[in-house]
């Protein structure tokens, strides 16, 4: 059984920044696509950055430059590193995996997806 749980969200001001992680287990070995998602208040969800078996990152262009995605393998933990935190970055974090072979840009597509972790709030203030 696969599970996912986010960790390290909270309540910033602009310009902070937060880790968010993310332990997976029963997702072993590890194919393709691991991403992070987010939904704000009267929001779709959209992706905010994944990274593939290869290591190939892809970010939203409201996030680039400002979060790193990474992945240690040995430890079975994702991270979302945001920084320069911005009001509407402010919503529910999500992190995802993936079962299907596609990676490299496909990693920020809900479509792909089949597990998911109940998500942490990131809330961010002026």
């Amino acid at each position: 059984q696969v599970q996912l749980v986010e960790s390290g969200g909270g309540s910033v001001q602009a310009g902070e920044s937060l880790r968010l992680s993310c332990a997976h287990s029963g997702y072993t070995p590890i194919r393709n696509c691991m991403g992070w998602f987010r939904q704000g208040p009267g929001k779709e969800r959209e992706g905010v950055a994944g990274i593939d078996s290869d290591k190939w990152t892809t970010y939203a262009q409201s996030v680039k430059g400002r979060f790193t995605i990474s992945q240690d393998r040995a430890k079975n933990i994702m991270y979302l590193q945001m920084n320069s935190l911005k009001p509407e970055d402010t919503a529910m974090y999500y992190c995802a995996a993936a079962r299907s072979p596609l990676g490299g840009n496909w990693c920020t597509r809900e479509a792909i997806y089949n597990y998911w972790g109940q998500g942490t709030q990131v809330t961010v203030s002026f």
